[in-house]
């Protein structure tokens, strides 16, 4: 029977905090080496990603953004997240109370931690391609991507089952 509780507790999820994720990007941006050889720059009208580490717990990215590239409004489903700028320069957007949205630069060395349920919007801003690092704990299954109607309100616009981070499944 200890088998058997043993097997369970070696199944079971350790979800990563949004304060531990933050870590892990920054950690992970410091070094170099552990992102740069696979860093691509996104054709016109794309965005870049691809997977630098992934497991039960936690999923770590590497995006690519041109100028003016944007995800929608978005949630991660159940999963909490962070990311951080190593390269150019991104803006968040947020939604504040009343509705209004609000516009964050986020640059070089800058770390977000993102809650379960936290919805925001991320795009290129700069001059220059951006490049960040991205973490999702437990590993990204699920978006829920908004739309803001006339009177300041967010409504659901779809969700998506997806394993890719920033997905552009959104219909």
């Amino acid at each position: 029977m200890s088998g058997d509780v043993t097997s369970l507790r070696a199944n079971r999820i350790q979800a990563l905090t949004p304060q531990q994720l933050t870590a892990l990007v920054r950690q992970v941006g410091a070094e170099p080496d552990m992102w740069l050889p696979w860093l691509q720059l996104p054709e016109s009208g794309q965005r870049w990603w691809t997977r630098l580490s992934g497991g039960p717990d936690v999923d770590v990215w590497l995006l690519s953004w041109l100028p003016g590239h944007a995800t929608d409004l978005h949630d991660h489903g159940p999963s909490a997240a962070a990311f951080t700028v190593v390269r150019g320069e991104l803006s968040e957007v947020g939604i504040a109370p009343g509705g209004n949205q609000v516009s964050v630069p986020r640059r070089p060395g800058s770390a977000t931690a993102l809650g379960v349920g936290v919805i925001h919007d991320v795009r290129g801003a700069g001059s220059r391609p951006a490049v960040s690092i991205h973490a999702y704990s437990p590993p990204l299954v699920r978006m829920t991507f908004y739309e803001v109607d006339r009177d300041r309100r967010l409504r659901v616009r779809s969700r998506v089952e997806t394993r890719e981070p920033e997905s552009d499944l959104n219909g």
